[in-house]
C-alpha cells in the first residue's frame, strides 16, 4: 500500500496554494469614486434630456397636437418612406455585405471603409453629395433627366433615396458580422451535394443570418425614421410630399414648440419600441 507520506499519496486539497477569486457579481468590492462620478454624470448627461421631453410635454393637449392632418402626413410619410428605405437596403445591402464576408477581391478594406463612411459623414454632406449625383445637373442625374424624363430630388422617391444612403450601413455591417460568425462549413456541404452557390446561399446562409438581417434591417428603419440632413437637402421640406417626422419637428419648433414636443415624443416612443424589440438579441449575443 503506497503510504501518506509518499510523493504519490493523495494528501487532500492543498491550503498553501493561493486560491483565486471568483470574478462575478458576488466578487465586487465597490465601485471606485473616480469611475462613479463621471459615470453618473454621463447617464444623467444621456438621460436629462429625454426626462426634460417628457416633463415639459403638453399632456392635456396632446391628443388634439397628434390628430392634425400635417401630421398625420407627416407621420404616413415617415413611415412609408422609411420601410421602402429598408427594402432598398435590404436588397442591395445582404449581396453587398455577403461579397465583403465570403469573397476575396484586390480593395476589399477600401470598399468596407467606403460602405461604412456614411456613418460618419455629415447627413447634410451626403445630401450635396446625392444632388451632385442625381441632380438635374448631376453626374448621372442629368441622363436619368434626358433619357427617361426621371427627377429624383425634391421628391417623395428622393426621400426614399436619402433615407437608404445613410441607413444601408447599418444593414451591410449587420449582416456582415453575422456572416463572418455563421461556420462556412455549412455551405460547402450544400456545394459538394451539387447545390449551386446561390442555392446554397439562398437555403443554407439566408435562414442561419436571418437574426442578423432582421435586427440590422430594424436598425436601418430606425435610422431611416430619424433621418433629417440627407432628406432635407436632397428632397426638401414639403408638406404631404417630402416633410417627414423629423422636418415636421423642425418646422414646428419656430412657430408651436408644444406640436414640436409631440411629435418629438412620437419619435421617442418608435426609438424605445425598436431597442426594447432589439434587446433580447443583444443580451444573447452578451
Amino acid at each position: 500500500m503506497t503510504s501518506l507520506h509518499e510523493p504519490g499519496a493523495a494528501t487532500g486539497p492543498r491550503t498553501d496554494r493561493p486560491r483565486r477569486r471568483r470574478v462575478g457579481t458576488g466578487g465586487r468590492r465597490g465601485v471606485p469614486l473616480p469611475l462613479l462620478l463621471p459615470g453618473v454624470l454621463a447617464l444623467a448627461f444621456l438621460l436629462v434630456p429625454l426626462l426634460a421631453l417628457l416633463v415639459r410635454a403638453p399632456w392635456r393637449s396632446l391628443p388634439g397636437q397628434l390628430t392634425g392632418t400635417e401630421v398625420w402626413q407627416a407621420l404616413q410619410l415617415s413611415l412609408v418612406s422609411a420601410t421602402a428605405a429598408t427594402a432598398v437596403s435590404l436588397v442591395l445591402g445582404v449581396p453587398l455585405a455577403w461579397l465583403l464576408a465570403r469573397t476575396e477581391f484586390p480593395g476589399r478594406g477600401l470598399v468596407r471603409a467606403l460602405v461604412t463612411l456614411p456613418l460618419v459623414l455629415p447627413p447634410v454632406v451626403g445630401g450635396v453629395a446625392l444632388l451632385l449625383a442625381l441632380g438635374r445637373n448631376g453626374v448621372i442625374g442629368q441622363w436619368l433627366d434626358s433619357w427617361f424624363g426621371i427627377t429624383l430630388p425634391f421628391t417623395t422617391t428622393g426621400v426614399v433615396i436619402a433615407e437608404a444612403f445613410v441607413a444601408m450601413p447599418f444593414l451591410v455591417i449587420s449582416v456582415e458580422g453575422t456572416l463572418r460568425a455563421a461556420d462556412p462549413r455549412f455551405e460547402e456541404a450544400a456545394a459538394t451535394l451539387g447545390a449551386s452557390r446561390f442555392t446554397a446561399f439562398r437555403r443554407v446562409t439566408l435562414p442561419l443570418i436571418a437574426p442578423g438581417i432582421a435586427a440590422g434591417a430594424v436598425l436601418a428603419w430606425a435610422r431611416a425614421l430619424g433621418e433629417f440632413g440627407a432628406t432635407i437637402t436632397f428632397a426638401g421640406n414639403f408638406p404631404g410630399r417630402t416633410q417627414t417626422m423629423p422636418l415636421a419637428v423642425y418646422l414646428a419648433l419656430q412657430n408651436d414648440p408644444d406640436a414640436a414636443i409631440a411629435l418629438s415624443l412620437v419619435l421617442l416612443a418608435v426609438s424605445i419600441a425598436v431597442l426594447a424589440g432589439l434587446r433580447d438579441r443583444w443580451m444573447r449575443g452578451a
